[in-house]
């Protein structure tokens, strides 16, 4: 008995990759189409209610860090991943695979591609990172989360399709709730690190408080994620100062609080950029400065140019400049209003419905008749 068509989805144990993945699984059972998630061993942490019917894991690693013994361990593990990768695929033979980008895509994508198996890249961020550059001559299809910057390659933008970044059901959720209003007592100031934490944000922001007038102060409410090791400390700054606050490692409700913040301070990974516009919140963004392809910072630069945030080098992220920055924030709420309409203009809210509607051109046949029916339909 022919088994039914289905997408199998490919996603590293990261939130960034993990988090547009699940967005379009979700889209995809909205279209009565199975999904599967192929992934690696850290996927426990954000991969547990993944919507999927089964979840696959194979061998992976990075090898553009540390020694060249551990570069080799990493290209070998790889090679044993793509090995694990051939005989999952010809066991399941899906319809089509969407690799979402890092190291852990690499083996099912490449093993796909050897198997003839219809593929697809999701690049979330403005640059092309290198496991998806290594990929993409020999995909069907790239959908770009942001656009790409001039002068990329030709034959990658002739494959190349704008279809924003997925977001979860949760951050659309929270996307309805509008601005809240800055004139309010209390402003509300949300501090992110991305999915591991950042201690630049540990190490500046509770020092620029302490450089606030009092009265700004004790007007803030501070939701701030720090590193384990940094939670004591940054929890302790803030009680000094008699500014109330929530630190903590790791949000579950993330986007919900999002949407209450008036300025949100943060990393500028593809998914948070991609939350940030969906829900529309000002914010200031410091790329993290030690990535080699420095994606953080073409994001940033996207969302600044539409007027939604404002780009600061961590190199000039200090806390005198921070300080002076937030009092200009609270004093001019309109500014933020502004801001926050410009972010939420720049937000693709239907990214999952354009990538599932990619994935369906590119399987073909194998999943058209699965299709949801249309208004005029139904």
């Amino acid at each position: 008995m022919k088994s039914e068509p289905f997408v199998l989805l490919a996603a590293g144990g990261t939130g960034g990759h993990l988090f547009p993945a699940e967005a379009l699984a979700g889209a995809l059972a909205a279209r009565g189409i199975a999904v599967e998630l192929v992934t690696d061993e850290r996927a426990q942490r954000y991969g547990g209610h993944f919507p999927a019917r089964a979840i696959h894991q194979i061998p992976s690693a990075t090898p553009s860090d540390g020694s060249l013994l551990a570069r080799f361990k990493a290209i070998l593990t790889l090679g044993i991943g793509t090995f694990a990768a051939l005989l999952l695929l010809r066991r399941l033979r899906p319809a089509v695979l969407v690799g979402f980008g890092g190291y852990p895509t690499v083996p099912p994508v490449f093993a796909a591609s050897l198997l003839g198996v219809p593929t697809i890249l999701h690049e979330q961020n403005a640059v092309m990172g290198r496991a998806n550059r290594f990929l993409a001559g020999r995909v069907n299809a790239i959908a770009r989360g942001l656009p790409g910057p001039q002068g990329a390659d030709a034959t990658i933008e002739a494959k190349s399709v704008y279809t924003g970044n997925p977001v979860r059901p949760m951050v659309a959720e929270a996307a309805k709730q509008a601005y809240p209003d800055p004139h309010a007592d209390k402003f509300h100031l949300l501090v992110v690190g991305g999915s591991q934490g950042a201690r630049i944000m540990s190490d500046i922001v509770p020092v620029a408080i302490a450089l606030m007038p009092e009265a700004l102060r004790q007007r803030l409410a501070i939701v701030q994620q720090a590193r384990g090791e940094d939670e004591d400390r940054v929890r302790q700054a803030y009680a000094k100062l008699g500014v109330t606050a929530e630190v903590a490692s790791f949000f579950q409700d993330l986007p919900a609080r999002m949407a209450l913040a008036h300025l949100v301070i943060a990393r500028a990974g593809a998914s948070t950029v991609a939350e940030l516009s969906v829900i529309g919140r000002p914010s200031i963004l410091v790329p993290f400065p030690h990535a080699i392809d420095q994606d953080q910072a073409a994001n940033a630069a996207h969302l600044a140019a539409e007027g939604g945030a404002t780009l600061v080098a961590q190199m000039d992220f200090s806390p005198q400049w921070l300080a002076s920055t937030l009092a200009a924030a609270l004093a001019n709420p309109d500014a933020l209003v502004q801001k926050a309409e410009a972010a939420r203009r720049s937000g693709i809210t239907d990214a999952a419905e354009r990538l599932a509607d990619l994935v369906l051109r590119v399987a073909g046949p194998a999943l058209t008749t699965l299709r949801a029916p249309t208004g005029d339909e139904a």
